[in-house]
This record gives structure tokens, C-alpha cells and sequence, in this order.
């Protein structure tokens, strides 16, 4: 199998996308972050120090899916219609579920937009969290489900 992001010589390459048409293209991930009961309650009633964690969290999330480009090397910079940011709470954990659905009428997908956010959103809870619990593991961050594109729709359930 030939990977895309090389060339014939096995040199790193941007995948040429200009024949492909456009479609409408939406991916969804996942990821959960799992803390201290402590950090999570104070998340929670927002009574940290560094101020709304949930709200800071899903806007770096949107900033994140934006600049995928910036950020992974053979990412196309993309026309985002849509980004949206969901967080679950998940207080049997105690943690907190995130999910960035991102939007696009293009020539590629946007899988790797929605997995960035989904990152640097839980990374944000992290970092605003860290001083009251550095113990927080980030895990399981993945794609949910993609539709458009050649390679058609995908769905982890």
C-alpha cells in the first residue's frame, strides 16, 4: 500500500487534492479527561482560580480544530463552515467527555480538525485544572464518525 503523504522518491509530501470535488464533509471525536473528586467538583462549581474551565476549554477547542493546519505538518488549511464543542459531565468518573464536531463543503476531509480540537480542549482543562490535580489522565481520543469524501462514511457505533 502506497502511503498519500509520500512521493515516489519516499519523500514527505501534501496530498494534491485539486481533482477531487466537493462535498460536504463532518467528522465527530471523542476524548475524556478523569481527575480527583476535588478538581472536578471545583470545575464543576466553577470556584477555580482560573475561572471557567468548561467555557475556556470548548473556545480552545474551536481555536484548536481552526489551526489543525498550523499544527500537524501535512494538513491542508481548511474553509471550516461548522465547529461545535460539547462536554459531558461524567461524574461517576469523576471526569468530563469531550466531543468537536467540524463541518466543511470541500476536497478533504476534516477528521483531523475535530481529533485537534477534541486534544487541545482536554488540554486546556488540564493545564487550567493541573494545580489542583496533576494525577488527570487524558485518554481515549478518537474519531466517532466521518461522513463525505471517496472513502465514504464512518461510524465507530
Amino acid at each position: 500500500m502506497q502511503l498519500t503523504h509520500l512521493d515516489e522518491k519516499d519523500r514527505p509530501k501534501m496530498v494534491d487534492v485539486s481533482d477531487k470535488e466537493d462535498t460536504t464533509r463532518v467528522a465527530l471525536a471523542s476524548g475524556t479527561i478523569t481527575m480527583s473528586q476535588q478538581a472536578y467538583d471545583m470545575i464543576v462549581n466553577q470556584t477555580t482560580k482560573k475561572g471557567p474551565v468548561l467555557q475556556t476549554a470548548i473556545i480552545a477547542a474551536i481555536m484548536g480544530t481552526k489551526r489543525t493546519s498550523d499544527l500537524i505538518p501535512m494538513c491542508h488549511p481548511l474553509m471550516l463552515t461548522s465547529v461545535n464543542c460539547d462536554v459531558e459531565e461524567l461524574p461517576a468518573l469523576p471526569g468530563f467527555k469531550l466531543f468537536v464536531t467540524a463541518k466543511l463543503k470541500g476536497q478533504t476531509g476534516v477528521e483531523m480538525e475535530a481529533l485537534t480540537g477534541v486534544s487541545i480542549g482536554l488540554l486546556t482543562i488540564y493545564d487550567m485544572a493541573k494545580a489542583i490535580d496533576k494525577s488527570m489522565v487524558i485518554s481515549d481520543v478518537q474519531l466517532e464518525s466521518k461522513s463525505g469524501g471517496k472513502s465514504g462514511d464512518f461510524s465507530r457505533a
